[in-house]
Parts: structure tokens; sequence; C-alpha cells
């Protein structure tokens, strides 16, 4: 097993997912980044009857308590900008994955890893991130 990582950028289907996970999959003090939150507020305008809906606002509000998300800065979008060719370069498409290499682009711009469950959609990415999957 591999050691427990100090701080770490947490996808958001690994937020959504979080009750469900080992505590020592995951690094000691979890991150968000402002697009999880969009993505969290995405889920709640799109919940099709009031008990997802509310569900999702629980969600989205212990998020919103918990966690001061990392901005998708000036850094982030250099480093998306470098994402975006490495995923070409590994013959996939960026248009589909742009709330994803977003993601990904914060988690690399501020040093830290980005744990995943969905790892397929990083593919391509080892050289500018650190993706752990869980």
């Amino acid at each position: 097993m591999a050691r427990r990582r100090s701080a770490g950028v947490l996808d958001t289907c690994v937020y959504i997912d979080l009750a469900l996970l080992d505590p020592a999959d995951l690094p000691a003090v979890p991150e968000l980044t402002a697009i999880t939150f969009a993505e969290l507020q995405q889920g709640v305008a799109m919940a099709r009857d009031p008990l997802s809906r509310a569900a999702r606002l629980e969600v989205l509000g212990a998020a919103t308590a918990d966690f001061d998300p990392l901005p998708f800065d000036a850094a982030a979008a250099a480093r998306y900008g470098t994402l975006v060719a490495l995923t070409i370069a590994a013959g996939r498409q960026p248009r589909p994955r742009r709330i994803d290499l977003m993601i990904a682009a914060v988690a690399s711009a501020n040093g830290l890893p980005l744990y995943t469950r969905n790892i397929a959609d990083f593919r391509g990415l080892g050289a500018a991130v650190e993706v752990i999957a869980v």
C-alpha cells in the first residue's frame, strides 16, 4: 500500500463518494477546487426531483462549510494549456474532458496530487500531474 499523502486535491467524484471510501486511501488534508464547487452547483441545478435536489444541496452545503476551494487562477490556466496539449498528444480529444482537465490543472499548479475514481479520464497527464486512483 502506498504511503498516505499529506495533502491532495479530490476530484468531484471522490468528494461525492467520500463516505464510501477508506480515509487511509485519501490525503490527510483533502482540498477541493472552485471547479468542483461549480460541478456541485450544476448537480443541484440539474436535479430531476425534489429529493435528489435536497440530497445534492446537502453535499454542496457540506463542501461550502468544510472547504475553502483552490481557485482556477492564472497559474492553473497556464497549466490547463499544457494538459490540453498532453491530452492531444495521447490521441484523445480534450473537449469532453475540459472540466476534468481544469481540476487537474488546479492540482498541478498547486503541486498537489489528484485523487479520482475515474483514472482513465486523466490518461496521458502523468508528466504534469500525479493522478491517484481510489
